[in-house]
C-alpha cells in the first residue's frame, strides 16, 4: 500500500513538472500564432454550397467554386478532397496572391447514385483554420 501511494505521488510530481515547463512557453506560442493568424491568407468563397438541382442518373455536373484571397500573404492550396470518388475537385497549384482570385472546379459523376446528394469538398490550405469545406448538393433521379 505504501509503495502504491509513493508511486502515485511520484507520478503526480512528474506530470506537474512536465506541465510547468510547457506553461512558460505557451504565452510565446500563443503570441506567435496570433501574429501569424493576423497575416495568414484567407480564402473567401463567393458561395460555400451549390445546388445543381435535379439530374438523371449517369449525368455529370460541374461547378466552379470561386474564391478570393482576402488575407495578407499568398494562399497555397495543398489539397482538395471529396467525400467519395464520384466527385473530383481540381485546384490552382500556384500560390494565389492577396487580393487575387482563383477557382476550385468540382465535377460530380452521378453514375450509380440516386436520391439526395451532398458532396462535401474539403480544401486544405495555409489558412487559419487549415481546412475549409464547400458543398455540392442536388438530387439524382433514377433513369
Amino acid at each position: 500500500m505504501k509503495k502504491l501511494f509513493l508511486s502515485l505521488v511520484a507520478a503526480g510530481v512528474l506530470l506537474s513538472a512536465c506541465n510547468s515547463s510547457t506553461a512558460g512557453n505557451s504565452s510565446t506560442t500563443t503570441a506567435d500564432s496570433a501574429a501569424s493568424a493576423a497575416n495568414a491568407p484567407v480564402a473567401k468563397f463567393e458561395k460555400e454550397s451549390h445546388d445543381f438541382g435535379k439530374i438523371k442518373e449517369g449525368d455529370k455536373v460541374s461547378y466552379d467554386f470561386k474564391f478570393t484571397n482576402t488575407g495578407k500573404s499568398p494562399l497555397i492550396i495543398t489539397n482538395a478532397r471529396a467525400t467519395c470518388g464520384c466527385t473530383t475537385p481540381t485546384w490552382p497549384k500556384a500560390p494565389v496572391k492577396p487580393g487575387e482570385s482563383g477557382v476550385i472546379s468540382v465535377t460530380f459523376n452521378s453514375a450509380g447514385k440516386s436520391g439526395l446528394q451532398d458532396k462535401q469538398i474539403t480544401v486544405t490550405a495555409n489558412t487559419q483554420p487549415a481546412e475549409t469545406m464547400v458543398h455540392l448538393i442536388g438530387e439524382v433521379l433514377k433513369k
